[in-house]
């Protein structure tokens, strides 16, 4: 073998030896990833989440394995972006109002805009965020992103005018805790998982969320009423985020699984979360428990007490530089165009 052949066979066995090292994954075994979920097992959006992963898993044929930790079992919902970012969890699905401050953008969703389903919540969150794609989100790979149906008031005592809501004491989470100071409610932040004990305990005497809680966290059981206020009717928000250096360190065709399952999960999701709204509403009449609703003169007077919680989202965020006003402007274009 005359010398140029001798080097050019050692050139490539070393390419062939060090290649693996570029990457850090071996080829002969799966991609080992976690994904965090602050959802019970039982409930539909922690299904959602298992489904995905199947989804995952099946379409790279078991090159990705991934291990699900649902009901907070490795992250509480308000410590899962954190996890994300620091890479306790690789995956995770949680509220962005769980970590007020993080997502100044993403906290337009929530505002009282009168959502009519999660259908329509989940399509505007996603058209939102491509349309305007916050920098917040820059620290991360988005999945996707999700809504829950119209944020509805449920309470141990009926509320059937706005006075009623006075003093009232009310779970609420991130700036929804605003809109029930607008309406005279007083606001108590906790996550979902602590709702049912403090409404048992009477720690508080109601919850502003969707139906869908009723019975997918049992809250029908500890409430009597809900309150049809569509007027200041929200929708919180959610994500799937990967941790921003395993996504990129991801070969190609897997991170094209990744994105093309995760578009599919997005109505899956929306159709999801009215399907639950469906059942929280016949579980809480199966109860005998009352749903109140309110004529559209009522539902406008709790509109304009909430408008104070919008006004005072647009000076908050347009002092940090973001262009609060078409924010609000593009979410109702939003919520109508998808309520057609």
């Amino acid at each position: 073998m005359n010398y140029k052949n001798y080097a050019l066979t050692i050139l490539l066995a070393s390419l062939f030896i060090l290649a693996p090292l570029s990457s850090p994954y071996a080829a002969d075994k799966p991609i080992q990833l976690s994904y965090a979920n602050f959802f019970p097992p039982t409930h539909i959006q922690a299904k959602l989440g298992q489904q995905w992963i199947n989804e995952i898993e099946k379409r790279t044929n078991n090159r990705v394995k991934i291990t699900y930790y649902p009901g907070g079992a490795l992250l509480k919902g308000d410590k899962i972006f954190g996890g994300i970012l620091d890479g306790i969890t690789d995956i995770g699905m949680s509220v962005p109002a769980y970590t007020r401050g993080r997502f100044p953008a993403l906290e337009a969703i929530p505002l009282p805009m009168g959502y009519p389903s999660g259908m329509v919540s989940t399509l505007v969150i996603n058209d939102f965020a491509k349309k305007f794609k916050p920098k917040e989100l820059n620290k991360v790979k988005v999945m996707y992103l999700h809504a829950h149906g119209p944020g509805l008031l449920h309470t141990k005592k009926p509320v059937r005018k706005l006075e009623d809501v006075k003093g009232l004491k009310i779970r609420a989470q991130g700036f929804t805790a605003k809109v029930v100071e607008a309406i005279g409610g007083v606001p108590v932040a906790m996550p979902q998982g602590g709702t049912y004990e403090a409404l048992q305990k009477g720690v508080c005497e109601g919850t502003i969320s969707p139906m869908e809680v009723l019975k997918g966290w049992k809250q029908g059981e500890v409430i009597k009423y809900t309150t049809l206020c569509y007027g200041i009717s929200y929708a919180a928000g959610f994500y799937v985020f990967m941790n921003l250096d395993k996504w990129k360190a991801l070969p190609k065709d897997i991170q094209k699984v990744f994105d093309e399952v995760s578009s599919e999960w997005i109505v899956k999701h929306a159709e999801a979360w009215d399907a639950s709204d469906e059942e929280g509403r016949k579980f809480t009449l199966g109860l005998g428990n009352e749903i109140i609703p309110l004529s559209k003169e009522e539902n406008a007077r709790w509109a304009k007490n909430a408008q104070g919680a919008i006004d005072m989202y647009v000076k908050q965020t347009e002092k940090l530089g973001l262009p609060a006003k078409e924010y609000v402007a593009t979410i109702r274009e939003l919520i109508e165009k998808h309520s057609k």
